[in-house]
C-alpha cells in the first residue's frame, strides 16, 4: 500500500532491548510495535483500548498476525509506524501495519493482524461494538476523528 493510504501514523525510536546483537530489531519485538501502534491508534481516536477492556466495554484477542520482512531496522533509528483498521466481521477485523524507515518511503516491515471481540470473563468470541464499528469507519473512511460524546457507551467506559 501507499502511505497515503493510511489515515493514521505515529513515530517509535528502536531501543536497544530489541535488538539482536548486531543492533538489527530482533523479529520477535515486531509484535511490540504491533501492540504500540494498535494502542496510538485507538488514542488518535480518543480513547484507550487498556481502559475499555478492563470495564468490560471492548476487549480484543490477536488470532493471527502475519509479518513480512523487507529491510532491517537498526537501533536508535526513528521509524514511523502506518496503521489501519478494517475488514470488520460480526466478531473480527483486520489490522494493518507498515513500518517505513523515519520520515523515507523506505518500506521495512508489513504486519497483518486479525483480531477477535473479546470477553475475558467467559473466555468467549463477542461482537465488535457497534459504536467502535462507526467510529472507525468513520475515521478510515475520512480522517475525521467523530467526537467521543457521540457515542455514550463508549464514554462511559472512559470515564
Amino acid at each position: 500500500m501507499a502511505k497515503s493510504d493510511f489515515k493514521f501514523h505515529t513515530p517509535l525510536r528502536v531501543r536497544w532491548t530489541e535488538c539482536d546483537a548486531q543492533g538489527i530489531v530482533y523479529n520477535g519485538a515486531y509484535m511490540d510495535y504491533l501492540e504500540v501502534g494498535q494502542s496510538e491508534y485507538y488514542r488518535n481516536l480518543g480513547f484507550s483500548i487498556y481502559k475499555v477492556g478492563q470495564r468490560g466495554f471492548f476487549d480484543t484477542a490477536v488470532v493471527k498476525t502475519t509479518l513480512e520482512f523487507k529491510a532491517p531496522a537498526r537501533i536508535d533509528e526513528m521509524l514511523e509506524l502506518y496503521i489501519r483498521v478494517g475488514d470488520f466481521g460480526n466478531t473480527s477485523f483486520h489490522l494493518e501495519m507498515e513500518i517505513y524507515r523515519g520520515d523515507s518511503d523506505r518500506l521495512l516491515t508489513v504486519i497483518q493482524g486479525i483480531y477477535v471481540g473479546f470477553d475475558a470473563h467467559s473466555g468467549t468470541k463477542r461482537r465488535v461494538p457497534d459504536e467502535v464499528r462507526e467510529l472507525i469507519d468513520h475515521y478510515e473512511s475520512t480522517g475525521e476523528v467523530l467526537p467521543i460524546s457521540r457515542f455514550p457507551q463508549l464514554l462511559k467506559a472512559i470515564s
